[in-house]
């Protein structure tokens, strides 16, 4: 059972904040970054024009009509019927080897939940639908949930509590994904770095062809590279790493294999406009995706600021 009070966690408190501090349209604009190239109908993305009006500060740049900015000589945004409900898919890993240690001292299974309640705090800003699914080599188990964040929250918290004594399936969840027949749907998948083999890196680079997904890769402790004194377990048999196997040369080639992987599994999904933040705590996962807003926030701004040079240029026909 992995249990911790919101009290007693800082990252918690965090989270919380992030998603009522930050406006309407910056949690729009981060999601859509996350979110990549897919076509959504909840961004604007049908093709019945309702509406041409001028382009103001929070639009997204991708919604600019470059025609109608041409003839009006200033930025117009184009504004679509919305065909589809927004919804994001959060699918855990819920395998006893989540329980694993970080570097934080804390299991991956709190660091991947902190980051669900990241995308949940932005997510339901924007009034979107949240499906909560978790997958061990048992069962795949959809959690029932409705509501604001501290009833998102409450029903993480109990799913939490489960015994976590079954292998990971990291198969049967990623055949869920594929299976989610909404694609205008973000998918977010959250295990740890072990997960995912060779042949896993392929199949999510299917699921990213057809839908938005974003990979939360856990990084947990290199047990070659743990402090001197420290006792270290395998997390899939329990048993005790022997210190005379730990070295530098051993940890090196720990650190050097995971990064490898990491980084295949981040150019595969690159390829399809999706995402993948890795963290080895819960304090760095809130920093990634922090980083990830702002980047958004800069982003629409230069945008903007483009937009408008752009607009005024003299042979577009606008300010001289």
């Amino acid at each position: 059972m992995i249990e911790r009070s919101r009290s007693d966690d800082p990252i918690r408190r965090r989270i919380e904040s992030l998603g009522t501090s930050l406006s309407l349209p910056t949690v729009r604009r981060a999601l859509g970054l996350l979110e990549g190239e897919h076509a959504s109908g909840r961004r604007g993305g049908g093709d019945d024009v309702m509406d041409v009006r001028l382009y103001e500060p929070g639009d997204e740049a991708r919604l600019i009509d470059w025609k109608s900015s041409a003839r009006q000589g200033r930025p117009m945004v184009v504004q679509r019927e919305r065909r589809v409900t927004s919804r994001v898919w959060m699918l855990m890993d819920a395998g006893r080897q989540m329980t694993g240690t970080c570097e934080s001292g804390e299991s991956a299974a709190e660091v991947a939940a902190n980051a669900l309640r990241m995308f949940a705090a932005l997510s339901l800003r924007r009034s979107d639908d949240i499906s909560l699914v978790f997958g061990d080599a048992a069962s795949i188990t959809r959690v029932p949930f409705n509501g604001g964040f501290s009833q998102f929250e409450h029903t993480l918290d109990r799913a939490m509590e489960r015994e976590w004594n079954h292998d990971r399936n990291i198969d049967a969840l990623l055949a869920y994904a594929r299976r989610i027949r909404d694609r205008d749907a973000l998918i977010v998948i959250a295990t740890d770095e072990h997960a995912l083999q060779r042949d896993h890196v392929g199949t999510v680079g299917m699921i990213a062809r057809t839908h938005p997904v974003v990979f939360i890769d856990v990084a947990t402790i290199n047990p070659f590279a743990a402090p001197v004194g420290a006792s270290v377990i395998d997390g899939a048999d329990r048993r005790r790493v022997p210190a005379f196997l730990r070295s530098e040369t051993s940890a090196e080639q720990v650190r050097v294999h995971r990064e490898f992987n990491a980084e295949a599994l981040r150019r595969e999904l690159s390829r399809y406009g999706s995402r993948m933040i890795r963290a080895a705590s819960s304090e760095r996962m809130f920093d990634e995706f922090v980083r990830l807003v702002s980047l958004a926030t800069t982003s629409a701004a230069f945008n903007q600021l483009r937009a408008h040079q752009t607009m005024t240029r003299p042979d577009m026909g606008g300010a001289r």
